[in-house]
């Protein structure tokens, strides 16, 4: 993400989740079955190499769990967040997950991981 808050180039944005990938110590299959092949490793190869421009939220929530990254990071990098706000700490224009103020950070991922496992369910 730029210093302004402007979402990142598909390629920017591959080369951090590639980043993130090298510094958890997975390859492209580890990721897959971390995820439970919820992403693919050809699908990883493609949003790593800029070919792949929006991945979904479900994606990008995948992936933050596997890489213990922040999941409204993601969102904001690829652009499904705006950072407008950020530095009034406001919680709008976010998934509806955060709409609650005053969240602690564990609260905010365990809400992240009831929401995964209930849209896993109600498929």
């Amino acid at each position: 993400m730029s210093k302004t808050g402007v979402s990142q180039s598909p390629e920017e944005f591959g080369e951090y989740l590639a980043k993130l990938r090298a510094a958890a110590g997975l390859s492209l299959r580890q990721v897959e079955e971390a995820t439970e092949k919820e992403v693919s490793n050809a699908y990883l190869s493609q949003l790593e190499k800029g070919r792949i421009n929006k991945p979904s939220p479900n994606i990008l929530h995948a992936l933050a769990i596997v890489y213990n990254a922040p999941y409204e990071d993601l969102m904001t990098r690829v652009g499904y967040v705006s950072t407008s706000n950020q530095a009034s700490d406001k919680r709008h224009g976010k998934v509806a997950t955060f709409a609650i103020g005053n969240l602690t950070p564990d609260e905010e991922k365990a809400l992240l991981a009831y929401l995964a496992f209930y849209r896993k369910t109600n498929k």
